[in-house]
């Protein structure tokens, strides 16, 4: 993406986006394809470095879901948009965002687990979703390794994975190629309102004007000054290993009570993951790591004794009932939310920026945005 200094460009755009990971990417796409000339997206570091990088790329909704609402449906409607997602992408960059179409397990290892395992079976199958049971002797058919101590197992086929670092470098090619200017390494300190309507954004780089702005800072939406109604995004810390086994050990994204492993193609496997209301410190801890491998252990053991290859930790952006903020505002005119995505920005991102481009360029209203508006909060405040 062109980089851009608001002291030697003309600081007008027609749409800002702030924030620059997945979804701020991907709404910034799908604002030019739709004809929006003029997109800047600002970005406080660089584009993904934060929760789209820490990610584990896991498009799960049915592995998770105990009944099906609006944000399940919403979930499943982005997962089912990423083939031709990940398609477009390598077209316009020839990046493979490796979809991983294997599918998914959910592990029984207690009668308790195994209990709500059936229950998860049974709805899911009412609803006509794909879902299979599967015994502990059938779920070791198709992944070996795991423990001999498994009761039974869900097998989620439609449940997929995407290299989420890939995706971002892909996003970022396209945006480059579309235009989108990129201001990397800049903090938006605070909104630019006039008589109740957005007119820009201050940076730490200066002003920017723009009838429109849409705030998708993730983990750091809340600390941008002026934003109305108040939407309180608090960092939800997740940490995450990397094992590199000598060879693949497993095909399938693996789920049990306790967390997950993601297989990636070039040999790694990703364990995952906490969630910690640590504020922004951005730690691997100790505690972290033993929770972690003890999990991945459980799962299969052999692990018990791998080295680690790499470790991180990211900050989910969690809403304060941890549901996404889509959509506008009427309380300011102009402006736009993308935020609260929680543990599902990856999953989400096709969606969301079908959903606000579509907002903004067409004025078009959904179920999906009447959910997750960001009045909800008002009218929740108003109801106390």
């Amino acid at each position: 993406m062109t980089a851009f200094s608001t002291n030697s460009l003309n600081p007008t755009a027609d749409v800002i986006v702030v924030g620059g990971g997945v979804i701020g990417l991907s709404i910034a796409r799908e604002l030019v394809r739709r004809g929006v000339h003029d997109v800047v997206l600002v970005e406080r570091s660089q584009p993904g470095a934060e929760a789209s990088s820490a990610a584990g790329g896991i498009l799960g909704p049915q592995v998770e879901a105990d009944h099906a609402d609006e944000f399940f449906r919403l979930s499943c409607a982005s997962r089912d948009m990423y083939p031709e997602f990940a398609a477009a992408l390598r077209e316009e960059t020839g990046i493979d965002v490796e979809l991983d179409t294997t599918g998914t397990l959910y592990l029984g290892f207690t009668e308790q687990y195994e209990a709500e395992l059936r229950q998860r079976y049974e709805w899911q199958k009412s609803q006509g979703l794909s879902v299979e049971w599967l015994s502990g002797d059938e779920a070791r058919r198709h992944e070996p390794k795991i423990s001999d101590r498994l009761a039974c197992a869900l097998r989620f086929p439609n449940d997929i994975q995407v290299e989420n670092r890939h995706l971002i470098t892909a996003l970022t090619r396209a945006n480059e190629k579309l235009g989108v200017r990129l201001l990397s390494n800049c903090n938006v300190l605070s909104l630019t309102l006039e008589r109740k309507a957005i007119c820009g954004v201050e940076t730490s780089s200066g002003s920017i004007r723009a009838p429109v702005v849409v705030i998708a800072a993730g983990a750091w939406s809340s600390l941008i000054g002026c934003v109305r109604p108040s939407i309180n995004i608090e960092p939800v810390r997740g940490q995450m290993l990397c094992f590199k086994p000598s060879s693949q050990i497993a095909q399938h994204v693996i789920y049990s009570a306790r967390g997950y492993l993601v297989p990636r193609k070039d040999g790694r496997l990703l364990a995952g993951s906490t969630s910690e209301h640590a504020g922004f410190e951005n730690c691997v801890t100790d505690e972290g790591l033993r929770t972690i491998r003890s999990m991945a252990a459980e799962i299969i053991p052999m692990l018990r004794d791998f080295p680690l290859a790499d470790s991180w930790a990211g900050f989910r952006p969690c809403a304060e009932d941890g549901l996404p903020v889509l959509g506008p505002t009427e309380d300011v005119r102009g402006l736009f939310f993308a935020t609260g995505h929680y543990r599902n920005g990856i999953l989400l991102a096709p969606i969301t920026g079908k959903l606000i481009a579509d907002a903004i360029v067409y004025d078009a209203s959904t179920s999906h945005l009447s959910t997750f508006s960001p009045t909800r909060f008002r009218s929740a405040a108003a109801a106390v």
